[in-house]
Protein backbone atom coordinates (compact mmCIF):
# COMPACT_ATOMS: atom_id res chain seq x y z
CA UNK A 1 0.00 0.00 0.00
CA UNK A 2 1.04 3.09 -1.24
CA UNK A 3 0.61 6.56 1.33
CA UNK A 4 -0.58 9.51 -0.15
CA UNK A 5 1.14 12.72 -0.14
CA UNK A 6 -0.64 16.41 0.59
CA UNK A 7 -3.51 18.02 2.52
CA UNK A 8 -6.96 16.91 1.70
CA UNK A 9 -9.84 19.29 2.59
CA UNK A 10 -13.45 19.83 2.33
CA UNK A 11 -15.43 22.16 0.93
CA UNK A 12 -16.14 25.51 2.93
CA UNK A 13 -18.01 27.38 0.06
CA UNK A 14 -21.24 27.30 1.29
CA UNK A 15 -23.03 25.66 5.18
CA UNK A 16 -24.20 22.50 3.82
CA UNK A 17 -25.34 19.71 6.09
CA UNK A 18 -22.76 17.49 6.77
CA UNK A 19 -20.67 20.63 7.98
CA UNK A 20 -23.16 21.92 9.99
CA UNK A 21 -23.69 18.55 11.60
CA UNK A 22 -20.09 18.94 12.22
CA UNK A 23 -20.32 22.41 14.15
CA UNK A 24 -22.93 21.40 16.03
CA UNK A 25 -21.42 18.07 17.41
CA UNK A 26 -18.27 19.62 17.98
CA UNK A 27 -20.25 22.68 19.83
CA UNK A 28 -22.64 20.03 21.91
CA UNK A 29 -19.39 18.31 22.79
CA UNK A 30 -17.52 21.50 24.06
CA UNK A 31 -20.24 22.77 25.74
CA UNK A 32 -21.33 19.08 27.44
CA UNK A 33 -17.57 18.44 28.58
CA UNK A 34 -17.27 21.91 30.00
CA UNK A 35 -20.47 21.37 31.98
CA UNK A 36 -19.10 17.54 33.01
CA UNK A 37 -15.71 19.28 34.40
CA UNK A 38 -17.10 22.37 35.95
CA UNK A 39 -20.67 21.33 37.08
CA UNK A 40 -21.46 17.85 37.01
CA UNK A 41 -19.97 14.39 35.79
CA UNK A 42 -23.02 13.36 34.60
CA UNK A 43 -23.22 16.27 31.93
CA UNK A 44 -20.49 13.59 30.27
CA UNK A 45 -23.50 11.85 29.01
CA UNK A 46 -24.47 14.49 26.43
CA UNK A 47 -21.30 13.41 24.70
CA UNK A 48 -22.03 9.99 24.87
CA UNK A 49 -25.55 10.60 23.40
CA UNK A 50 -23.29 12.95 20.38
CA UNK A 51 -21.50 9.99 19.83
CA UNK A 52 -24.45 7.00 19.65
CA UNK A 53 -25.64 9.84 17.32
CA UNK A 54 -22.94 9.82 14.90
CA UNK A 55 -22.21 5.62 14.84
CA UNK A 56 -26.06 5.19 14.33
CA UNK A 57 -25.41 8.19 11.36
CA UNK A 58 -22.34 6.30 10.07
CA UNK A 59 -24.02 3.11 10.15
CA UNK A 60 -27.22 3.55 9.20
CA UNK A 61 -27.05 6.95 7.33
CA UNK A 62 -30.01 8.29 9.18
CA UNK A 63 -29.41 11.94 10.91
CA UNK A 64 -31.68 13.68 13.33
CA UNK A 65 -29.85 16.75 12.92
CA UNK A 66 -29.15 16.57 9.35
CA UNK A 67 -33.12 16.10 9.20
CA UNK A 68 -34.05 19.42 10.89
CA UNK A 69 -31.22 21.05 8.96
CA UNK A 70 -32.77 19.75 5.47
CA UNK A 71 -36.19 21.32 6.87
CA UNK A 72 -34.83 24.64 7.22
CA UNK A 73 -33.35 24.65 3.56
CA UNK A 74 -29.61 23.54 3.86
CA UNK A 75 -28.77 21.36 1.17
CA UNK A 76 -26.95 17.82 1.28
CA UNK A 77 -23.68 17.17 -0.48
CA UNK A 78 -23.66 13.78 1.09
CA UNK A 79 -27.62 12.86 1.33
CA UNK A 80 -28.83 9.98 -0.57
CA UNK A 81 -29.71 10.33 -4.20
CA UNK A 82 -32.50 8.82 -4.38
CA UNK A 83 -35.92 10.28 -3.15
CA UNK A 84 -37.07 8.57 0.75
CA UNK A 85 -40.30 8.27 2.21
CA UNK A 86 -41.27 11.81 3.67
CA UNK A 87 -38.02 13.17 1.65
CA UNK A 88 -35.80 12.39 4.96
CA UNK A 89 -32.09 13.07 4.89
CA UNK A 90 -29.85 9.45 4.88
CA UNK A 91 -25.87 10.16 4.90
CA UNK A 92 -25.00 7.23 1.46
CA UNK A 93 -24.03 4.48 3.17
CA UNK A 94 -23.21 2.49 -0.43
CA UNK A 95 -19.41 2.21 0.56
CA UNK A 96 -16.81 2.91 3.83
CA UNK A 97 -15.65 6.71 2.30
CA UNK A 98 -13.28 8.87 4.33
CA UNK A 99 -16.31 10.99 5.68
CA UNK A 100 -18.61 8.18 6.78
CA UNK A 101 -15.33 7.12 8.73
CA UNK A 102 -14.94 10.36 10.22
CA UNK A 103 -18.68 9.95 11.85
CA UNK A 104 -18.16 5.84 13.12
CA UNK A 105 -14.44 7.03 14.52
CA UNK A 106 -15.72 10.18 15.83
CA UNK A 107 -18.62 8.20 17.64
CA UNK A 108 -16.05 5.89 18.97
CA UNK A 109 -13.62 7.35 20.14
CA UNK A 110 -15.42 10.14 22.49
CA UNK A 111 -17.78 6.96 23.77
CA UNK A 112 -14.84 5.57 24.75
CA UNK A 113 -13.00 9.35 26.32
CA UNK A 114 -16.40 9.30 28.17
CA UNK A 115 -16.29 6.01 29.86
CA UNK A 116 -12.87 6.97 30.91
CA UNK A 117 -13.95 10.10 32.40
CA UNK A 118 -16.41 8.82 34.05
CA UNK A 119 -14.43 5.63 35.35
CA UNK A 120 -11.05 6.93 35.67
CA UNK A 121 -10.38 10.38 35.50
CA UNK A 122 -12.22 14.20 34.51
CA UNK A 123 -8.71 14.39 32.83
CA UNK A 124 -10.09 12.81 30.29
CA UNK A 125 -12.39 15.54 29.19
CA UNK A 126 -9.45 17.35 27.67
CA UNK A 127 -9.56 14.36 24.98
CA UNK A 128 -13.60 15.01 24.59
CA UNK A 129 -13.04 18.63 24.31
CA UNK A 130 -9.71 18.43 21.83
CA UNK A 131 -12.50 16.17 19.48
CA UNK A 132 -15.12 19.16 19.82
CA UNK A 133 -12.46 21.62 18.69
CA UNK A 134 -11.18 19.90 16.29
CA UNK A 135 -15.03 19.32 14.85
CA UNK A 136 -15.57 22.96 15.11
CA UNK A 137 -12.14 23.72 13.53
CA UNK A 138 -12.89 21.15 10.61
CA UNK A 139 -16.61 22.65 10.11
CA UNK A 140 -14.99 26.21 10.01
CA UNK A 141 -12.00 25.58 7.88
CA UNK A 142 -12.62 22.26 5.96
CA UNK A 143 -9.30 20.88 7.81
CA UNK A 144 -9.96 17.57 9.76
CA UNK A 145 -6.42 16.21 11.35
CA UNK A 146 -8.47 13.07 11.39
CA UNK A 147 -9.51 13.38 7.55
CA UNK A 148 -6.05 13.58 6.95
CA UNK A 149 -4.91 10.90 8.43
CA UNK A 150 -7.81 8.24 6.61
CA UNK A 151 -6.71 10.11 3.46
CA UNK A 152 -2.92 9.56 3.62
CA UNK A 153 -3.61 5.77 4.75
CA UNK A 154 -6.14 5.14 1.46
CA UNK A 155 -9.74 6.05 1.87
CA UNK A 156 -11.24 7.59 -0.39
CA UNK A 157 -12.95 11.23 0.23
CA UNK A 158 -16.76 11.69 -1.41
CA UNK A 159 -16.77 15.68 -0.70
CA UNK A 160 -13.98 17.17 -2.31
CA UNK A 161 -12.43 14.13 -4.49
CA UNK A 162 -10.08 16.24 -6.35
CA UNK A 163 -9.12 18.76 -4.15
CA UNK A 164 -5.44 18.78 -2.58
CA UNK A 165 -3.41 20.92 -1.24
CA UNK A 166 0.47 21.57 -1.22
CA UNK A 167 0.46 20.70 -5.09
CA UNK A 168 -0.03 16.83 -5.06
CA UNK A 169 -3.00 16.68 -6.92
CA UNK A 170 -1.02 13.92 -9.20
CA UNK A 171 -0.82 11.78 -6.28
CA UNK A 172 -4.33 11.75 -5.66
CA UNK A 173 -5.20 10.65 -9.78
CA UNK A 174 -2.45 7.99 -9.40
CA UNK A 175 -4.34 6.66 -6.39
CA UNK A 176 -8.06 7.03 -7.71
Amino acid sequence: MTLRKGIYVVPTDRWYIERTVWLIAGMVLLICTLLAVLVNPLWIFGVIATGLVSINVALTGFCPIGNILRLLGFKARLGTRAPTRWNLYFLQTDSWYLERRIYVTVGVNIILGSILFLAHSPWWGLFTGFVGAAMVWFAATGLCILANVLYWIGAEPRLNPGAVASGHVGDHAKHA
